[in-house]
């Protein structure tokens, strides 16, 4: 039988790793938590930690074991507070060099009112150098920006990167509703998440989404046993996804499409001829995190047009 826990963070960690464990939950039990932001403030706007992307847990699932792939459903991700903050500036990365001095000479902080009951965030600072701004009004979509599992060999892997383990992939597709999976590296996966946006644009060019503490529930399994994946997948019932962290950029789309092979061979009985075939014309490529020390790129196609022709279902 399944529980329903609730828990209050105090304690975070800027790193993945083997943390003592903050709860221990069995597979399928839900817990009912919240992040603080990116630069370390919760819900009440008081500063808890340091900044650097912290992270809520780390949670022992009990008999999750290496080799084994546990599954995270996201089942609620909601901002808890009224305002987020953003950088001002492009990372100087993602354009031309010769426009790079073009851009506004410093990062600066904006500050966004958010309306979770309109739904939208709405820009509430201007820059002193530009104070005519327009009050920018824009949806919310919240996610999830850095989630993982502990990396083996005892390492601990700062919360700025990302690895087969997860960590800081800030893709806009990791939102509520979606079902991650990650693979098993010690004993109880130990589990962490936390860097939440409000919104956030496909690779965090500006190095932030609407940054914001969140409530999340999530419920945790072991999707199945002793039989490895490489990287992070996940499944929103539209989209079976896989995503790479790399560095360069081509290492990262090279993790995520074979992933995305192997996954539709294990699950879906597909060759790799076949897998060619479909992928070639309907795969579609979405950019996660191209601002950090390793870059995020996910590979996905549509779930319906995989399982209408899947030699296995």
């Amino acid at each position: 039988m399944s529980t329903l826990h609730t828990f209050h963070p105090t304690k975070f960690h800027v790193s993945i790793g083997s943390w003592q464990p903050v709860l221990r939950i069995a597979p399928g039990d839900t817990v009912v938590t919240t992040t603080i932001d990116s630069a370390g403030v919760d819900q009440y706007g008081h500063k808890v930690n340091i900044g650097g992307n912290p992270q809520t847990g780390p949670f022992f699932i009990t008999s999750a074991n290496p080799g084994d792939v546990i599954a995270v459903r996201f089942d609620r991700v909601v901002p808890n507070r009224p305002y987020g903050h953003t950088s001002g500036r492009l990372a100087a990365h993602v354009v031309d060099p010769e426009f790079v001095f073009k851009l506004p000479p410093e990062r600066g902080r904006a500050i966004w009112n958010v309306d979770t009951e309109a739904w939208t965030a709405t820009l509430a600072s201007h820059d002193p150098v530009e104070p005519d701004l327009p009050a920018f009004k824009i949806p919310l979509d919240p996610m999830i920006g850095c989630f993982g599992v502990a990396p083996d060999r005892g390492q601990a892997i700062s919360c700025a990167t990302s690895g087969p383990h997860g960590g800081n992939m800030d893709y806009r597709g990791f939102r509520q509703g979606v079902t991650v999976y990650l693979p098993v590296f010690v004993p109880g996966a130990l589990f962490q998440l936390g860097d939440g946006h409000a919104t956030q644009g496909c690779g965090e060019i500006a190095g932030t989404g609407i940054e914001i503490s969140l409530d999340v529930t999530f419920t945790a399994w072991i999707h199945r046993r002793d039989q490895p994946i490489f990287w992070p997948r996940a499944d929103d019932g539209t989209w079976l996804m896989a995503a790479g962290n790399a560095r360069p950029l081509d290492q990262a789309l090279q993790h995520a499409t074979t992933e995305l092979v192997q996954w539709l061979g294990e699950d879906y009985g597909y060759s790799t001829r076949a897998s060619s075939l479909l992928l070639g014309q309907c795969v579609r490529y979405d950019v996660g995190n191209v601002f950090d020390p390793a870059y995020t790129m996910v590979a996905k196609i549509e779930k319906a047009l995989v399982e209408a022709y899947a030699p296995r279902r």
